[in-house]
């Protein structure tokens, strides 16, 4: 299947009784590596959808996908710019695409991944991304933790900021032709806040945003 980072698969499941539940979920895997698509799926004990595909869906059995869908929150290596990318809770799994994609790709291009999470233990990718900062001089991996106060270095403690943002938009070199913005509702319309605070224009940003 080809997609463009940043695109998601809608999933379908049917229920005995025909009842149906549809849940969107990115795809964190990248187009280099189209023979695997790869889902994050945050389990929410009362959801509908993400119990079964943790606890009962198996190797072999059949899933309805559809999609890839989204045009408008997608990167590729071929942007002329650099690039910022702020994601909060699971709504790192589009960026991570993105991430790895200018890895495989070996792209030269400035690239700075701001994540936001609870706890590094909920941090989803971070040991890989670490990894690919350390290999990579293009890759900025910046953390903060909103339930650990007394996160360590390089790690820092709370949530997203404009000190923060600005430290991320100063690592990219220049202005980015693009930030993108992942995550929840009330994320999503803060994070975009600050940016247009710091000057980055509202054509500039992209957001995707999850839940209700």
């Amino acid at each position: 299947m080809m997609f463009v980072p940043g695109q998601h698969l809608d999933i379908r499941l049917v229920a005995p009784d025909g009842y149906e539940a549809r849940r969107s979920y990115s795809i964190a895997s990248t187009p280099e590596q189209a023979e695997v698509l790869e889902l994050a799926v945050d389990r929410l004990d009362d959801g509908e959808v993400s119990p079964f595909l943790h606890d009962e869906l198996r190797v072999d059995d059949t899933v309805e996908v559809r999609g890839p869908i989204g045009g408008h929150f997608i990167w590729t290596v071929d942007d002329p710019a650099p690039v910022l990318l702020v994601g909060g809770g699971s709504g790192i799994v589009p960026l991570v695409s993105m991430v790895r994609h200018h890895a495989i790709r070996r792209s030269g291009k400035r690239l700075v991944l701001v994540a936001s999470a609870r706890t590094a233990v909920e941090l989803a990718f971070r040991e890989e991304l670490e990894a690919l900062a350390r290999r990579n001089d293009a890759l900025s991996f910046l953390v903060t933790l909103t339930r650990e106060a007394a996160a360590l270095p390089p790690y820092r403690a709370g949530r997203p900021n404009r000190e923060l943002l600005l430290q991320a938009l100063q690592a990219t070199g220049s202005p980015p032709a693009s930030c993108f913005v992942c995550g929840s509702n009330a994320f999503v319309e803060a994070i975009a806040g600050m940016l247009l605070e710091l000057g980055i224009a509202p054509q500039r940003i992209r957001t995707e945003r999850y839940g209700g």
